[in-house]
């Protein structure tokens, strides 16, 4: 674990450091000049912007596959009053909040949800956005389900993070974003609080046991692999539906 944490903080360090290459020759500028027109542009662009929370929000992109966040786009420009409810903040809080209703959006982290306060605070023409602060369990859940298992931060609890979107218990969501922690938890409670013709975005779903809850689930799965922005591979993120949801 320690090996792969290291090559991925090297990734990171190199490719920081071609992006200044690529600004310093003018590819940068080539790259931006193209890249609302192409797609391999905007990604090629994209590449310098990984774990940078401004060039994903200047690039105006969610860090999920590009075939899923086509999905997205046509799904709320059809519903511009959306409500939205995201676990996990960042450059797709700032990207939904361009298009939706109103956005509820809780963060784990202490100094990420600071972090993300002043950009939202700092971005104009967004929607209201609810910003909560739902810090890991002071005492581990019973449940497994809520046990984290990401480098870093495995063995913590988040029962109350998932358990979050229940603040309101009849509340129901247009969209639901799962990208933070504890994503099989935070399914099962999503599921509760899907609108009948609703959606749940759940992203980074090549990792098996996002599958195996997914699979487990009543909800219809559209599979979308592909090019994702900032990243040098392809990724999968998986929107899902209710079976009986109008096409």
């Amino acid at each position: 674990m320690a090996h792969a944490m290291s090559l991925k903080s090297g990734y990171i360090t190199t490719m920081r450091g071609l992006n200044a290459v690529a600004r310093g020759i003018g590819l940068t500028r080539w790259l931006d000049a193209r890249r609302d027109g192409s797609r391999l542009a905007h990604w090629a662009r994209s590449l310098g912007a990984i774990h940078d929370l401004d060039g994903l929000v200047a690039l105006d992109v969610p860090w999920w596959t590009y075939n899923a966040i086509d999905e997205v786009t046509e799904f709320l420009a059809a519903r511009p009053a959306a409500r939205v409810f995201e676990y996990g903040s960042g450059a797709s809080t700032i990207w939904l909040a361009k298009r939706a209703g109103h956005i509820t959006s809780v963060e784990h982290h202490a100094g990420w949800f600071q972090r993300m306060e002043q950009v939202l605070a700092e971005t104009a023409n967004l929607c209201p956005v609810d910003l909560r602060l739902v810090a890991p369990d002071a005492s581990p859940a019973a449940d497994e389900l809520y046990i984290s298992r990401k480098a870093g931060e495995k063995g913590a609890s988040f029962e109350a993070y998932a358990g979050a979107i229940g603040a309101e218990p009849d509340a129901l969501y247009d969209v639901i974003v799962i990208d933070g922690r504890a994503r099989n938890a935070c399914l099962a409670h999503a599921a509760r609080h899907l609108a009948h013709d609703g959606m749940i975005v759940f992203d980074n779903t090549g990792r098996d046991r996002y599958m195996q809850a997914i699979n487990a689930s009543d909800l219809s799965a559209q599979h979308l692999r592909g090019l994702t922005p900032a990243l040098p591979y392809p990724d999968k993120t998986t929107l899902l539906r209710r079976a009986d949801a109008p096409a």
